[in-house]
């Protein structure tokens, strides 16, 4: 199998790393200085510093190139990126490989998942061929050889099955799935809640509120996708709750960093501008909090956290405005699962 990943950001030039311990693998960049710190030093020195890659990834600034021959393409780029950058990949591609979506975001201007997204670029791909990867994966507790598990998902799991052997090893434990779309869903909306959990460690509180944030916000991303279509049984595995703890709780996760420091009173232009890697949770909040209304699930954590990100609501309120919501059960409008 020959790889192709777009996009070199910590989490594609990981996945990279580990897709060269089995087959040749080609590493695209945007960034002309990405490209030759990994040439010229072994090193993604912009997004992955501290880390020597094997000599099995190959960089590169040409798409083409990168994409050429390859029989998986794995696409790490930005939701808001991932339309526009496939769609001029798509003339370089082969007609069978399969196409593997690493961004846990959804498209701005649409609120459609990436393998959505795909599907509409990739017009020649059948649905089964695209799938996603999804679970609590930290790209430098990955690198640093911490045992880790992750899910891949493909409606036809003999694709994941695949993709599964190829990136299985002593460091990362993978798990097949069938249900992209829940897959989706829960790598999207943690990030949403992962920016509220930023904000109540900013603020001070302790591990009641962060336990009732994970848990109350694992019931509000298993509303959304089971009726977006995901399997209930999803949100309880890596894709869903693993991930969700993962985010909420690690320093290193994007997502939280905004959220501390708009707790502590920084304007989100100024967050992002000093940040060298993309929070999706920023723009992913405004796309679930429609996608919820399009499909008349509730979010209030997520429309929280979508009020203090445009402005409208100061940190300081946003979990006393959860606090006073109308009470209700536990149970209310959560999902039945079914063995």
């Amino acid at each position: 199998m020959r790889v192709a990943v777009v996009g070199a950001g910590a989490w594609g030039t990981t996945v990279a790393t580990l897709a060269a311990a089995r087959a040749p693998t080609r590493l695209w960049a945007l960034e002309p200085e990405v490209v030759r710190a990994i040439r010229e030093q072994g090193e993604n020195s912009t997004y992955l510093a501290g880390y020597t890659l094997p000599a099995a990834v190959f960089a590169t600034n040409d798409l083409a190139e990168a994409i050429e021959g390859a029989d998986l393409v794995i696409v790490a780029v930005p939701a808001r990126h991932h339309r526009s950058v496939m769609e001029g990949a798509g003339p370089s591609m082969a007609s069978g490989p399969l196409v593997l979506s690493l961004t846990k975001g959804i498209e701005p201007t649409t609120g459609k998942r990436m393998t959505e997204v795909l599907r509409e670029v990739l017009t020649d791909r059948e649905a089964s061929a695209i799938g996603v990867l999804s679970g609590p994966n930290l790209a430098h507790e990955l690198m640093a050889g911490h045992p880790s598990a992750t899910c891949v998902a493909f409606s036809d799991v003999t694709h994941a099955e695949s993709v599964q052997q190829l990136l299985m090893s002593d460091r990362l434990r993978v798990y097949t799935s069938p249900d992209v779309i829940g897959c989706e869903i829960g790598g999207a909306v943690k990030n949403v809640i992962a920016i509220a959990a930023g904000v109540a460690d900013g603020l001070g509180f302790g591990m009641n509120t962060k336990a009732a944030l994970i848990t109350r916000g694992l019931a509000e991303l298993s509303r959304l996708g089971v009726a977006a279509g995901g399997s209930p049984l999803t949100f309880s595995g890596l894709a869903g709750n693993g991930d969700l703890i993962a985010t909420c709780s690690s320093p290193q996760s994007r997502n939280h960093r905004v959220g501390q420091q708009l707790a502590a009173g920084r304007r989100l232009r100024d967050i992002l501008a000093d940040s060298t890697s993309v929070a999706e949770g920023v723009e992913t909040a405004p796309a679930v909090v429609g996608l919820s209304q399009r499909l008349g699930v509730a979010m209030p954590i997520c429309e929280t956290v979508d009020a203090m990100l445009a402005d409208r609501l100061a940190p300081s309120a946003a979990l006393l405005t959860l606090m006073r919501r109308d009470s209700k059960g536990e149970l209310d409008g959560l999902p039945t699962i079914t063995p």
